[in-house]
């Protein structure tokens, strides 16, 4: 708990939320918008070309992948990757595991080096997701963890990031057992009660060094 006044009435808030300013979230956005556009109009393209013609050579199918999952304030929105999988019924049920089959040799590198994410630029700048936010999970499993995890609707206080504070410290990739998720639900709430502009920052630097490096829990 933190101790603030309003005027000269003590309160005592239970949760400090800085994205509640309308400042920091204004700031937060402006930061979205510049930092999206920058990317769509730049490097995207190009990518868009090498990883398109490549996912259509490997396998048949689209080149995007696109699936319902959760926002902000429970709202459903259509989340973006580049098609790393082979066109299959269990898609919207099953998380990628580590030697998944339905994995393209091709889909196997875009998720080790987070390539397949980068569509999602085009969901921060329609304003369904943002740069650094909690992940979005499918509707499935919102609808399963969110009667097994206390407070794990409080992720969605905010727009859900193509990155997050819980994937760079440790807590990426399949949730086989529940302490998975459970550890990162908590993580995404600690990001939520200490964000700041600086650690948006922090954790694009950490994000964009682990794809370069490579993930081990990226599958």
């Amino acid at each position: 708990m933190h101790l603030e006044m309003l005027g000269n009435v003590p309160v005592l808030y239970i949760r400090q939320e800085p994205l509640a300013q309308p400042e920091n979230r204004m700031l937060k956005r402006l930061f979205d918008i510049v930092f999206s556009l920058l990317f769509l109009c730049t490097l995207f393209p190009i990518i868009f070309i090498i990883i398109g013609t490549a996912i259509k050579i490997s396998s048949p199918g689209p080149v995007f992948f696109k699936q319902k999952r959760s926002g902000e304030e429970g709202k459903e929105f259509w989340c973006y990757k580049f098609r790393s999988m082979r066109v299959n019924k269990d898609s919207d049920k099953l998380q990628a595991t580590k030697n998944d089959p339905r994995k393209t040799r091709l889909g196997n590198f875009m998720r080790k080096s987070n390539i397949d994410e980068l569509p999602q630029f085009i969901n921060v700048l329609l304003g369904d997701m943002s740069v650094v936010g909690p992940r979005p999970h499918m509707l499935k499993h919102t609808e399963e963890y969110s009667k097994l995890i206390d407070k794990y609707m409080v992720r969605h206080l905010v727009k859900p990031g193509i990155t997050g504070w819980a994937q760079i410290t440790g807590f990426r990739g399949e949730t086989k057992e529940l302490w998975q998720m459970e550890g990162r639900v908590e993580r995404d709430i600690w990001y939520l009660e200490h964000w700041t502009f600086m650690l948006d920052l922090y954790i694009i630097y950490k994000t964009v060094k682990n794809a370069v490096k490579g993930e081990k829990e990226a599958y």
